[in-house]
């Protein structure tokens, strides 16, 4: 087997494995297969850690984790797909960040890594063993990559900034006096 070949058949075992977790986290919040909550259940979740409104956001997280993952597992437009599944992953990071790094903590660990495989991927591209590489790369080209990234972190940025702009807005409103007034 050569060097190329090893690459190629490790980008597709990659690709297969990360793409195979977010496709199926995407359809616990669509449909509600592998135990998830489908729309309605993951819309009210989400809108109870401050992403409104829910449904909506359920939806688009849904959507980028099924299609970013399946198109990565396909090794189909993967500049977009790993873009939209790091952007998805970059949100759910930032709900699980205040409880530190490690997962077993509830922390960020699993959504940075999940985001951070499906970002190397849109940026290594998917290999020989890809339907981007059988369709001539029509939808993997090389200006897709800061496009695809551009367009994914601006609408990050406005999602995750909105919900912490909410958050802190509801703490300012539990927040306890400093002082006593007379």
């Amino acid at each position: 087997m050569t060097p190329d070949n090893r690459r190629d058949l490790g980008l597709l075992l990659l690709r297969l494995g990360t793409g195979g977790v977010l496709a199926a986290h995407g359809a616990q919040k669509l449909f509600g297969w592998f135990g998830g909550h489908g729309i309605e259940g993951t819309g009210q979740f989400m809108e109870s850690i401050g992403y409104v409104p829910g449904k909506a956001s359920a939806t688009a997280a849904g959507l980028a984790e099924a299609g970013g993952g399946t198109l990565l597992a396909l090794g189909l437009a993967t500049p977009a797909a790993g873009a939209a599944a790091a952007g998805a992953m970059a949100g759910a990071a930032a709900v699980h960040a205040p409880n530190g790094f490690f997962n077993q903590s509830g922390g960020y660990e699993y959504a940075a890594t999940l985001g951070l495989t499906a970002a190397s991927l849109a940026i290594t591209g998917p290999g020989r063993y890809s339907l981007d590489h059988l369709l001539g790369h029509a939808v993997n080209r090389g200006w897709m990559i800061p496009a695809a990234f551009a367009a994914t972190a601006a609408g990050t940025a406005v999602v995750v900034g909105a919900r912490a702009r909410r958050l802190r807005k509801e703490r300012e409103g539990e927040q306890e006096a400093l002082f006593e007034e007379e």
